[in-house]
Formats: C-alpha cells, structure tokens, sequence
C-alpha cells in the first residue's frame, strides 16, 4: 500500500500547497488516473495492479458459467447456468422473475463477486424519474459558473459540459471500468411506474443514453445487466423482448438442502433435512406468503443460534417469526396441525437416512 500512495501522489510532494486530488473517485476519469499513477518510479503499476485483483475472464461455455455461480455459493439449476452463460457471451440483459426471497438479486451480486466487476444497483420504486436512475445537472455548479464567467467578463460559457453532469446509476454503468464492464441491477422493476421502463428501452437495446443538452452517450463495452421482478405487475413486453427471461422458483428439496449446507456452516445433516422437509410442506399450504429460501435460511440460523439439534412442536412454534412474515400465516400453521407437520418432518428425514 505504500508504493500505491507513493504512485498516486507522485510529483505533489515537497510542495507546501498541496490539495487533494478527487479525481481519483469519478469513474470517467480512470484513464487520467491511471497515467498518474503510472508516472512513478514503479511504471508498469496501474490502478488495477493497486487496488484491485486480476479481472477474471468470462466463462467459454455452460459448464464454466455453473461453475462460476457455484464459487459464489450460487446452487442454480442447468437451465439458469445457461441463460448467464447466454448473458455474458451475446451482451444480452437477463430480466428475472419469481417469488420474493427465491435468490433473484443475489444472481447479480454473486456474478459480481466471482467476476471481480463493480456492482451497480438501481433500486426501484414508485416515482422513480430520470434525475434519480439516469442523470442530472449539477445546478449550483452551474450558477456557480456562470457567476465567475460574468465576473470574468467570459463572453461564451457551456454550462452543459460533462463537468457539470452527476451521473446516477445507468448512466454510470455505461462509463469504462479497468476491470470490465460492471455488473447492473435493476432490482424489482415491477415496482416502478409504467413510464420509467420507456426510458429503459434505449438502455437495454443500444447500451447508451441520449441528453437533450449534451448528446448520445454510448457505453464502450456493454455492462452485464440483471433485471428483477417479484410480479406484483406485469412488465411491458418492449422490456421484455430486449432480455433473455428466466423464472426463479422455489427450489425443490434436495437443492434446498444444498443451499443450506453452502449458506449455514456448520449445520447438521440431519437438522437440515429436518428444516427442508418442513418448510416443503408448509409451502403446501394455503398461505398469503410462503417461506422462500432467504426465510429458510433466517430459521435455519435462528435454530442455529438457539442450539437446537432437531425441529419439535415447541421450538418450531417459537420460531415461526424467522419463517412466516404475516400474522395470518402463523396462525394458520400453529394451530392448524404443526405437530403433525413436524411429525412428517422428522418422519421423511429417518426414512431419508435409511
């Protein structure tokens, strides 16, 4: 870390008017920064060699891109390793469906970890407009200037530069990255409005944004861009049509199980049979939400922490907190048979260890 301070302000030392340079944080000017730091005694050291790992290349075939979601503690199945496999070769988004809590938006923050690429998440929610997902214009900056070109008496000023832009997450995920196009999440779209999936069609089909003040801005490299939805509304098909499309469902037991075994160390085999058997059945029932996997493994660590080593009626009933979320669905399962529930769990995991 020192020859990384030493690059970094090579040439500034020794100076008694020094400044900090924050340049350094906005990601169009990686490149400047880049020849900074290269100008040092060290010249074959870049910012990638600095502070960030070897960028890891992209998987050449189904298998590797399995294998890259499985490095991540991803358990997906064939037909999910294919479709990420497809994203990454033919710079096609992936827009993802499913159930909440089913591993939707951890597929891009895993894709993001194994590939050593920056994620970008865009949140969505009612409202949401161009100056929160796309860009704005740095007002005060731009007042700020125009009253020093008028102290100045400056003839002709472009308050419309690319210094005066604040970039928000769509458009920074078109800016060039040294270690590859990042990693772009746009987490439950079903939660904005109608009118901001037409300002995503651009995005999604030329990987570029249009600003009326400054022009065309085209992305170098296309970013990898997952899309989610819980399906609380059905999403336009021009959305659509620009991305391949997958369904996320609950998984069945025996990669349920898997998960538990990659996402709890240190749970027993037994007890996590135990757990997926009865949180199958109760996705059985007649419920207004039913346990997805990132509850499961909330009660998963839940008895974990509580010491427990099998499922009974008592501490099942205890913690159906970490389970259920609706009052009504608590109820349901507390006394509409959680004994035999847990009496078919237990049962289905002797047989199983037979």
């Amino acid at each position: 870390m020192l020859i990384a301070t030493a690059c970094i302000h090579h040439g500034k030392a020794g100076g008694g008017n020094q400044h900090k340079d924050h340049s350094l944080h906005r990601p169009w000017d990686l490149r400047q920064a880049r020849q900074k730091a290269c100008a040092c005694p060290f010249p074959w050291l870049t910012l990638s060699h600095i502070f960030w790992p070897m960028v890891h290349p992209l998987p050449t075939n189904v298998d590797d891109a399995a294998a890259l979601l499985a490095r991540g503690d991803y358990v997906a199945p064939r037909d999910l390793a294919v479709l990420i496999f497809l994203c990454l070769t033919l710079n096609r988004p992936l827009f993802v469906e499913g159930e909440p809590g089913t591993g939707k938006t951890e597929i891009a923050k895993v894709l993001s970890a194994t590939l050593n690429r920056r994620l970008i998440r865009l949140q969505c929610y009612e409202g949401l407009d161009t100056q929160a997902a796309i860009y704005e214009w740095n007002h005060a900056r731009q007042m700020l200037a125009i009253r020093m070109a008028e102290h100045r008496e400056q003839a002709a000023l472009n308050i419309y530069g690319r210094e005066f832009l604040l970039e928000r997450p769509l458009l920074q995920a078109l800016a060039p990255d040294d270690r590859g196009p990042p990693v772009l999440l746009i987490d439950e779209l079903d939660r904005a409005d109608e009118p901001f999936e037409a300002m995503l069609l651009e995005v999604l089909s030329d990987f570029q944004v249009s600003i009326p003040e400054f022009g065309v801005i085209t992305a170098e490299q296309p970013p990898i861009v997952i899309i989610t939805s819980n399906r609380t509304r059905e999403v336009h098909d021009a959305v659509k049509r620009r991305c391949l499309y997958h369904w996320v469902d609950y998984p069945d037991a025996e990669r349920e199980r898997a998960i538990l075994s990659r996402k709890v160390p240190g749970l027993s085999e037994r007890l996590s049979a135990q757990i997926t058997a009865f949180v199958q059945s109760v996705r059985r029932l007649d419920l207004y939400k039913a346990p997805g996997v990132a509850e499961t493994l909330d009660w998963a660590r839940a008895l974990t922490a509580l010491n427990a080593t099998m499922i009974t009626p008592a501490v099942t009933a205890d913690t159906l907190g970490a389970l259920l979320k609706y009052q009504e669905d608590v109820e349901k399962v507390r006394n509409g048979g959680l004994e035999t529930l847990v009496s078919a769990a237990n049962s289905a995991t002797v047989e199983g260890h037979r």
